[in-house]
């Protein structure tokens, strides 16, 4: 049964795809302007920058393998910052109410505001890891906060009556109850990550990068290359998101899901 719905499902998601692309073509026999090329140009201007490469002869995968890197390393640096401090911030509340005049304030600057700060203070591979550590510090922390404080106080009390610790409390009650909402950080994290690597690749002077590389057609006007170059960070964000579902359905296997 499970891999009936499997194959239903990919059917569905294929049958939309088609449907899309027809609608596409269609209304570019409409439009009939150079600036909304056919998924047929766009495909073919993906083939080219895959194979041949951009002006500087950079393939697409070079700019890619270069994205996700910076995307990668920040995204860690922000899961590692990220949700210890939310776990302390979340299991003593005076420590939010000391921290969160510092806290709130930056959580509200758009990482996309530092991006300029950013590439004056520091140069290379270390500005864009910042921002894109910016960009994904905040919702994990909040949410692993948040986790923590919905512990179901039920569960601490139990805990409490069959003879735990305050330690074996927090590792084996506190903490479990608040990974879905920590992975959920998470996954928020991840995608506001590609959103600033983008902005500050498009700032920035590197050559490589997936941002760059739509700055780079844009100034061309080849709206073909930027379209193929959005669809290239579509897929790579699909596929990254897919592989984060399926690590937090393994981690998390113990919990129940609601289906209608």
């Amino acid at each position: 049964m499970r891999s009936v719905a499997i194959l239903r499902s990919l059917a569905q998601s294929l049958a939309l795809i088609v449907v899309l692309l027809v609608l596409w073509q269609a209304l570019t026999q409409i439009v009939r302007s150079p600036f909304f090329p056919s998924p047929l140009e766009v495909a073919e201007a993906w083939v080219t920058i895959a194979t041949r490469g951009d002006l500087e002869r950079l393939t697409l995968a070079d700019h890619a393998v270069a994205s996700i890197h910076r995307v990668l390393t920040g995204f860690g640096l922000a899961c590692i910052t990220g949700v210890p401090t939310g776990l302390v911030i979340g299991l003593r509340r005076e420590i939010y109410q000391t921290t969160k005049t510092i806290i709130e304030p930056l959580r509200f600057i758009p990482p996309i505001a530092w991006v300029p700060l950013v590439i004056i203070l520091l140069t290379g591979y270390m500005r864009y890891v910042l921002i894109i550590w910016l960009g994904a510090f905040f919702p994990i922390l909040i949410n692993t906060i948040v986790g923590i404080n919905r512990t179901n106080p039920i569960l601490v009390n139990v805990a409490k009556v069959l003879g735990a610790d305050k330690k074996s409390t927090i590792m084996k009650v506190m903490i479990p109850s608040a990974l879905p909402e920590i992975v959920a950080g998470m996954r928020i994290g991840l995608g506001v990550a590609w959103m600033c690597i983008m902005a500050a690749e498009m700032i920035g002077g590197e050559m490589l990068g997936l941002g760059r590389l739509i700055l780079k057609y844009a100034e061309l006007l080849r709206v073909d290359v930027i379209l193929a170059s959005m669809l290239t960070i579509g897929i790579i964000g699909l596929l990254m998101n897919e592989a984060f579902i399926r690590v937090e359905n393994y981690v998390l296997r113990w919990r129940t899901e609601v289906r209608i």
